[in-house]
């Protein structure tokens, strides 16, 4: 899913950093930050939660920057809208689209709705610009 939303906003004319692992202090340096999540017993992994209390923690400012989530679920899919909640409401990010979330890993036709989202966000990016 990261892969084929990232170079569909590549394909889109937008910078793209692609990384598992980031520090909380560099969420700053972005116009934007796409959050890939699984929900795990209907929550999202610690590593994502120690981001975001990092973050918030140092005083990282994220106000008014896009933020976007999208994950995958195997029984209930909680996470992506977690995070996009704690973005939204905690950070005062701008949130263009609602969480992207699909079961299991993604067919061609899962992958075609990661393509489609990243160019939402892209087109997004634009339009403040």
């Amino acid at each position: 899913m990261a892969r084929a939303i990232a170079e569909a906003a590549q394909n889109g004319g937008a910078e793209v950093e692609l990384s598992f692992f980031i520090e909380a202090e560099e969420l700053g340096k972005y116009d934007a930050v796409i959050v890939g999540v699984p929900t795990y017993h209907h929550d999202m992994p610690m590593e994502m939660k120690r981001l975001f209390e990092e973050a918030a923690k140092k005083a990282v400012s994220l106000k008014a920057k896009v933020g976007a989530v999208f994950g995958s679920y195997g029984w209930s899919g909680e996470a992506p809208k977690l995070v996009l909640e704690i973005m939204e409401k905690k950070f005062e990010m701008k949130v263009p689209e609602p969480p992207l979330i699909l079961r299991y890993t993604p067919d061609s036709d899962g992958l075609q709705k990661c393509r489609a989202f990243a160019k939402r966000i892209s087109e997004s990016l634009i339009r403040r610009a």
